[in-house]
């Protein structure tokens, strides 16, 4: 069968696209949208014919297992025809095969929300927080706090709990209620060279909470490991830290593995790297490895208990609904795709050539000062560049777009920090799938020596 886009030539599809899409992050008067046609394993390709390696999970940190996983198509299709859609308030077996599959994953914790965006997914948790609040504190615990540089979502709640200044400029006023503690970058570190930088970091957060007043707390969302904004992975003892000051304080905690879950690590879960037990766990990107929509809200029993009351009490269930969520596609992908990641070992492979990957980074920091810092963990990873190490001054954003403008002429895709920061758009963002071979790990350093060879040259 004849695919629709095969109908149009290559320039009809260009005018097409140039007329009538409004592109995600793109100043449409000075900028052409790339068109990708067709991927396969860790490669794509554009309208124009051009192979790419994409070392950036389709942009976003989405496709873990990789382009054309037929057996995740063909699982879509079957439920698709079985039952495609029930509202949430009802139950699905595939929706309850997944959820419990997850919790197998997820020690401690006790019931999944199912929605469809990791924006949606928070917003569940927001909500959730607050209606705690109203029920058990008459209202006052109600405040959200959120780090300093961490990203949580797109709308305007989600942004009024994101610590990243150009991506809410222009949007507020924003949702109030939603408090900024210190960031944990300690290559950036606030307290200068110091040998207990996560401890301090902590401290900064739990004096943020004495200045609120605990009593007007009810959680804090954070990213295990801060994604885009600038790969930043928690200092030593700093996660377990916030959660004895959580705990200290009757302070949900909230951690957004949006990016990090379901093996991108190099664990299924980033939070599981460093010993801590969340009150709340949000997911979405690579539950389904992006070939259906779907994202999940995870909870602990006793969150979940919070809301059993009567049956009668009207006030007493989470008045929410997602009517997305009730789409089986998800599960059914998500179903597929974590059975990929066992079989095919994943999780392990992104902790083996994460570090393989780590260490060639490493080799190129040794050779080009532009490189100020690699860090990162599995298959996530970022690079840091600088205008000089021992200033560690930032380099300004044209550098970081020109490594990855570079990088795609040599036949690799990766990311970057993009208009996040006044200051800190300066990390490249590396996120290949979770299959990632030894040579395919190599080509991603072999465009980055190519790039960073002709920036210096």
């Amino acid at each position: 069968m004849q695919s629709q886009s095969q109908q149009y030539t290559k320039d009809e599809l260009l005018a097409m696209d140039k007329d009538a899409v409004w592109h995600h992050m793109t100043q449409h008067g000075t900028q052409t949208a790339p068109m990708m046609v067709r991927g396969q394993g860790s490669d794509v390709w554009d309208v124009h014919g051009n192979q790419y390696l994409d070392a950036s999970s389709g942009g976003v940190w989405c496709v873990n297992v990789g382009y054309g996983r037929e057996s995740i198509a063909e699982a879509v299709k079957a439920q698709l025809v079985s039952l495609n859609y029930f509202a949430g308030t009802a139950a699905t077996p595939v929706a309850a095969q997944f959820a419990s599959k997850l919790l197998d994953l997820m020690p401690g914790m006790g019931k999944v929300y199912f929605s469809n965006s990791g924006s949606e997914a928070n917003e569940k948790a927001y909500k959730i927080v607050r209606q705690i609040a109203a029920k058990k504190y008459g209202g006052k615990k109600h405040k959200i706090l959120y780090r300093e540089r961490d990203y949580h979502g797109t709308t305007i709640t989600c942004l009024s709990s994101t610590g990243q200044e150009e991506r809410r400029n222009q949007y507020g006023p924003f949702t109030p209620g939603f408090i900024e503690f210190p960031h944990c970058c300690e290559y950036r570190s606030q307290f200068g060279p110091v040998d207990n930088y996560g401890e301090l970091a902590a401290k900064a957060f739990e004096d943020v909470i004495l200045r609120e007043g605990p009593d007007t707390v009810g959680a804090v969302v954070i990213e295990p490991i801060t994604a885009g904004g600038g790969v930043i992975t928690p200092p030593e003892g700093y996660l377990l830290a916030v959660q004895a000051i959580c705990q200290k304080y009757d302070i949900l905690l909230h951690v957004d593995e949006v990016v990090c879950g379901m093996g991108r690590t190099g664990a299924w879960f980033g939070y599981q790297h460093y010993g801590i037990q969340p009150d709340i766990v949000t997911m979405a990107k690579g539950v389904a490895s992006a070939y259906a929509a779907i994202s999940c809200t995870v909870v602990t029993d006793e969150v979940f208990d919070l809301f059993a009351d009567e049956p009668l009490e009207k006030e007493s269930f989470f008045r929410d609904i997602s009517t997305f969520g009730g789409c089986t596609a998800g599960p059914a992908a998500a179903l597929e795709n974590l059975r990929i990641i066992e079989q095919e070992n994943l999780v392990e492979n992104a902790a083996h050539m994460g570090e393989y990957l780590r260490a060639q980074l490493q080799g190129l920091q040794s050779r080009y000062p532009i490189i100020g810092d690699v860090r990162g963990k599995g298959l996530f990873l970022g690079l840091e560049l600088v205008e000089d190490p021992v200033t560690r001054q930032p380099v300004d954003e044209t550098i970081a777009m020109q490594v990855v403008g570079l990088c795609a002429q040599h036949g690799v895709l990766i990311g970057r920090t993009n208009r996040s920061f006044r200051d800190y758009n300066n990390t490249l963002c590396l996120s290949p799938m979770l299959t990632l071979t030894k040579d395919e790990a190599d080509r991603i350093v072999e465009a980055l020596d190519s790039a960073f060879s002709a920036l210096i040259r």
